[in-house]
């Protein structure tokens, strides 16, 4: 049986930059194990499976996979998704607006500049919530990262689907400079329930972007992940939720993936209530089918 199939690099407008997505346009035909196995062998950080959606308020649902297991929801494959399907003419945006279904619920989308070269896709992430680490997990996540300093802010588990833990460090370079323990962090999040870690650090203003940002999930099978969408909505969770949204401005970029080759932007942006949206450009890699 052949499927259609384009793998996306999203978060980027140039070919091969940014986080690829594969995503099998049609899985109506296939069950739990077979959609494993293929996201085990595209052996990218997530694959996506177009299903029709089961509420009506929805375009198409999704389901998440990474190499080693299914996510309620995940941000690049998001917009990654969307980004081929509208590509495909399979769905049509209404006044710059499509409704994903996935296992957290229904996500809200925006569709800007249609034009292929140019489109622009933001999802509203979903609502998120909040622990505070420990003092031993505090302790225990320095010494993976390998750190001597964070900053006054205390890392916290943020929700938004998945669970990320969020570091904030002194600056950019303190992020760049990172060589965390990946076996000892695969622990940490196993105990914690967390599908790992978010780093991130402010740039000066002479900067376009506002800060660098960096993902570890070794438990998924993504030691570093290029550019992380959900990741990033929990970064900018974080800094609405300690008052620091002044700081950074109600709109900001972020800079995600310089270290593995696959440098990407994200479009942050608040409301007036402090909900997040995140967006950026996506660009299809590959064409074609599999054979299944």
């Amino acid at each position: 049986m052949k499927i259609p199939f384009k793998q996306v690099d999203v978060f980027t407008s140039v070919p091969f930059g940014g986080n690829p997505v594969a995503v099998i346009l049609d899985a109506k035909g296939l069950d739990d194990t077979q959609m494993q196995r293929i996201a085990n062998w595209t052996n990218l950080s997530e694959t996506t499976f177009v299903l029709p959606p089961t509420q009506s308020e929805a375009d198409y649902r999704v389901r998440i996979f990474t190499p080693r297991a299914e996510l309620p929801f995940a941000g690049h494959p998001t917009i990654g998704t969307a980004h081929a399907l509208i590509e495909t003419g399979a769905v049509a945006p209404k006044s710059g607006k499509l409704v994903q279904e996935c296992i957290i619920g229904l996500i809200p989308l925006t569709v800007t500049s249609e034009g292929t070269d140019h489109r622009q896709i933001a999802f509203d992430l979903p609502a998120p919530s909040f622990v505070p680490l420990t003092l031993e997990q505090v302790d225990e996540m320095a010494h993976i990262l390998g750190v001597s300093e964070m900053t006054s802010y205390v890392p916290k588990f943020v929700n938004v689907g998945p669970t990320w833990a969020v570091v904030q460090l002194p600056d950019a370079k303190a992020v760049l400079g990172l060589k965390p323990d990946l076996a000892k962090l695969a622990k940490f999040d196993l105990n914690a329930r967390s599908v790992g870690v978010m780093v991130f650090g402010e740039y000066d203003s002479s900067m376009d972007d506002a800060i660098e940002v960096r993902a570890f999930a070794p438990t998924l099978g993504v030691n570093e992940d290029p550019v992380t969408g959900s990741g990033n909505g929990a970064v900018a969770a974080f800094i609405a939720d300690s008052g620091q949204i002044e700081k950074f401005g109600a709109q900001y970029t972020s800079s995600q993936g310089a270290m593995v080759g696959r440098a990407g932007k994200i479009e942050i942006a608040f409301d007036v209530t402090g909900a997040v949206r995140v967006g950026g450009q996506s660009v299809t890699c590959i064409d074609g089918t599999i054979d299944v």
